[in-house]
């Protein structure tokens, strides 16, 4: 795999500031192509939202006008910090993509975030989001799960304040499940990269996918180590994931997202809405 597009979703927060510069780091890393994708209130169905709710809107041509107003102005400012931040990593800010070539565009549309979000990033190699101080604890963003569930691209969760590098020394969370495996494949430009690659099992060591673990990454020139930790109640897995890849030095910590399905992940807790809700590493997951 080849990180050759990248869609970062903006909202003009804290949490796609964050996104947005760990993005352009990436694009001109890779040599990627970086859209922004901006979307903004949909009128029509803000009114239907509130009308299945009971809560009253005026309907009158004003009103409208002047929510379609402000939601342009929003897009419009959006827009101009984004082509600041791309012009200051030294990304040509163009119409549209050119193959081999790092680059920047822009791309808005009106609708629901989490959908469109979702629906377009399905034809991107990366996709980023950010995840704002709002959100920790809670078990997860809606942009963040839409993406994971319903676009089949990996995700790059970003913090507000993502870390001056990125990629350098990897965490991959590893528990031999079919979530994991997509995320260590599409980890791969990254531990490509990467100084030292760090494979954190959490619970009994499986002695058996260990080596052949290390015998595949060893085929895409990646060296790693394999590093058991033994699980410590009441701290879950999660939790311990996370110490794991703070203790040896981590800036990216890749893992599959939702082994269990999402519902029984929101009211029983899991690894995902751990990481997801307390990380203040970026995070590479896939579902």
């Amino acid at each position: 795999m080849a990180i050759k597009t990248i869609l970062a979703g903006v909202s003009g927060g804290t949490a796609s500031n964050g996104a947005v510069d760990l993005a352009c780091r990436l694009a001109v890393q890779f040599g990627a192509h970086l859209e922004a994708l901006h979307v903004r209130v949909d009128v029509e169905d803000l009114m239907l939202s509130a009308g299945a709710t009971g809560f009253a809107l005026p309907l009158d041509g004003r009103w409208i006008d002047e929510i379609t107003a402000n939601a342009a102005a929003t897009a419009d400012k959006i827009k101009a910090s984004f082509v600041e931040a791309a012009a200051r990593h030294g990304l040509p800010f163009v119409a549209a993509p050119e193959p081999g070539k790092a680059g920047a565009s822009w791309h808005d549309e009106a609708g629901d975030a989490p959908v469109a979000v979702a629906r377009r990033a399905r034809f991107f190699d990366l996709v980023v989001l950010g995840r704002s101080d709002r959100v920790v604890d809670k078990p997860h963003s809606d942009a963040i799960e839409q993406a994971l569930l319903q676009s089949g691209r990996p995700v790059l969760v970003s913090p507000a304040e993502p870390p001056a590098a990125i990629g350098e020394t990897v965490a991959i969370g590893w528990n031999g499940s079919v979530q994991a495996v997509r995320a260590l494949v599409a980890s791969l430009p990254f531990l490509r990269r990467a100084r030292q690659t760090f494979i954190i099992e959490v619970g009994e060591a499986d002695t058996k996918s260990a080596p052949p673990l290390r015998d595949y990454l060893g085929m895409h020139g990646v060296s790693a180590t394999v590093r058991n930790v033994l699980k410590v109640p009441p701290v879950g897995p999660g939790g311990q994931l996370l110490a794991a890849a703070r203790e040896e030095g981590a800036d990216l910590l890749v893992m599959g997202a939702y082994g269990q399905a999402p519902w029984r992940e929101a009211l029983f807790g899991g690894a995902t809405r751990t990481v997801v809700g307390t990380s203040l590493l970026p995070l590479l997951i896939t579902h």
